[in-house]
């Protein structure tokens, strides 16, 4: 076999290899041999077929396997003599396969990069630290007493936090775009659950009111049949509601679990549940920026192949999405949009596979054990959950990869230089939901 190798740019190689005849054709006599064992053709008793009659009818078909095979087993020998990592499937091209030419091929395909990560020493990353205050714990009580509220009738002009009960239809010219009157619809003032300008032409109105006015959808409306265009809205004013919370009382109290019915267990519970949330926070907040801060430190030459299926990783839930609800999907802008995430998400991949290697780092199976725990703890029956988890090595998979991840940020956190930056709570969680909604 003889093979040459070529850069034809980056990381972009072209090997050309050629496979004598002679192999070629010992593999297919081999082939054929075992067949004539094998086929049963009318005429010949089993086993007895000749091999003239084998190679006239299998011949073609035998070539054919006995190439393909050659092909993928001579490209592998090629890349691991020539000690060439491809970051994906090479792209095939035959240049010689009939018969008494031998095989001729070349391979096109991407290699791994080779780089080495700066040293850790060099990167400056933030810790975050941030703490459960008893201000955030008292927002936390009134945030639950707002879940269970109730609402009660009014008979006074509509305020700020009101619901009221409306009738209404839209058009867009003579066209009904509510199909019809939308009767005893709920709507909360200051919610933003309508359109802008809809809920302010709603406050000061009293039951009984009838309203008509135009607003304009917003130009990035979903349905795109209304997008930037302008609604008449004819409305009913119905029922007028104001919210009542529920007293902090032992029965509000048990009903979240908490069996004495105390404000004390009830408050301990609940900062209890508040800082494992701000531990989860905090982690992930340091760890966007230890990731930021390998990604900006290391400029790596990435292999296309890479970028496209990460790119099609992501879309593929704005797909299934938009099948769902029956929706047109703008893929090339939405690719344009997760292109650079695509590229970081290569990119780290790469930078952490080095740091793994170089600092021969292995997962630690405790500290998976305790984050398959600490998952578990949001599930009613927690150790069924931990049993799920360890029930199968697949299951598994993803908590060791993101622990290994972890243990990397604890790795740079040790050598970096590191600054501690507090972060209230309110804000370390609005933050982290808004990346969770966003991601």
């Amino acid at each position: 076999m003889q093979v040459s190798v070529e850069t034809t740019s980056g990381l972009n190689r072209k090997i050309t290899i050629q496979v004598p005849e002679e192999k070629i054709q010992e593999k297919i006599a081999s082939r054929l041999k075992a067949l004539s064992r094998q086929v049963k053709i009318d005429g010949f008793r089993p086993g007895k077929v000749p091999q003239g009659v084998i190679k006239k009818r299998y011949g073609q078909q035998v070539r054919e396997e006995v190439l393909s095979e050659l092909i993928q087993s001579s490209f592998y020998d090629a890349v691991r003599d020539e000690q060439l990592r491809p970051a994906g499937a090479p792209e095939i091209k035959a240049h010689k396969i009939e018969e008494g030419q031998g095989l001729e091929y070349e391979a096109n395909f991407e290699v791994m990069p080779e780089f080495v990560p700066m040293p850790l020493e060099t990167l400056e990353v933030k810790r975050f630290v941030s703490e459960v205050t008893e201000v955030d714990v008292d927002a936390m009580v009134e945030r639950l007493r707002e879940q269970r509220k109730t609402w009660r009738e009014v008979e006074r002009p509509a305020a700020e936090g009101d619901r009221v009960l409306i009738s209404f239809e839209g058009w867009l010219g003579e066209e009904s775009f509510t199909n019809g009157r939308v009767e005893s619809f709920p709507v909360v003032l200051g919610s933003k659950q309508m359109i802008p300008g809809f809920e302010e032409k709603l406050i000061g109105t009293e039951a009984g009111a009838k309203l008509d006015f135009e607003l304009e959808f917003p130009a990035d409306y979903p349905g795109e049949k209304m997008a930037g265009k302008t609604g008449h809205f004819s409305i009913d004013v119905l029922k007028i509601e104001e919210s009542v919370l529920p007293e902090l009382d032992a029965e509000f109290i048990k009903s979240f679990g908490v069996e004495d019915g105390s404000l004390t267990a009830f408050r301990d519970d609940i900062r209890g549940n508040m800082e494992r949330e701000m531990r989860r926070a905090l982690q992930a907040r340091t760890k966007r920026s230890v990731m930021d801060a390998l990604f900006s430190a290391n400029a790596i030459t990435l292999p296309n192949v890479l970028i496209k299926d990460e790119l099609e990783s992501l879309l593929a839930p704005y797909r299934e999405s938009a099948q769902k609800r029956q929706q047109s999907l703008d893929e090339p802008k939405l690719r344009e949009q997760l292109g650079p995430l695509a590229q970081r998400r290569v990119a780290l991949a790469l930078i952490l596979g080095k740091l793994i290697e170089a600092h021969n780092v292995s997962v630690n199976p405790a500290r998976v054990r305790a984050a398959v725990e600490d998952l578990a703890l949001s599930y009613e029956d927690s150790e069924a959950v931990v049993r799920w988890y360890y029930g199968e090595k697949g299951r598994l998979q993803e908590v060791e990869n993101l622990v290994m991840e972890d243990q990397i940020v604890d790795l740079v956190l040790e050598k970096a230089r590191v600054t501690e930056e507090h972060i209230g709570f309110h804000e370390l969680v609005q933050a982290a939901n808004s990346s969770s909604s966003q991601a």
